[in-house]
């Protein structure tokens, strides 16, 4: 049985192929893969893609949710950082301090 590649593997793959002039088998060499298998990647891709053509692509939808996530994170951070802030402040501000 061939061994399985992850998916980013085969999303890569996909993708430079598409984006470069070299021809499949140049390209599957690159990649260390049998030319049949990046066809069949090929093939599975275009049936895979019947998306409207406005959407991002899974790839580029998680690389954008990991990059927001990132965001959100520092964002919370820096939230917490301005409340601590806020509180020391307001406590020297108080009456017999």
């Amino acid at each position: 049985m061939p061994k399985a590649f992850p998916k980013e593997f085969r999303e890569d793959v996909i993708r430079v192929y598409k984006d470069s002039d070299a021809s499949m088998a140049q390209v599957a060499k690159d990649f260390g893969i049998s030319p049949s298998c990046l066809k069949r990647w090929l093939a599975i891709d275009e049936r895979n893609s019947s998306r409207p053509s406005g959407r991002a692509t899974p790839a580029t939808e998680s690389d954008a949710l990991r990059e927001a996530n990132k965001r959100i994170k520092l964002l919370e951070q820096e939230n917490e950082v301005l409340r601590r802030a806020a509180a020391y402040l307001s406590q020297a501000n108080l009456p017999g301090k």
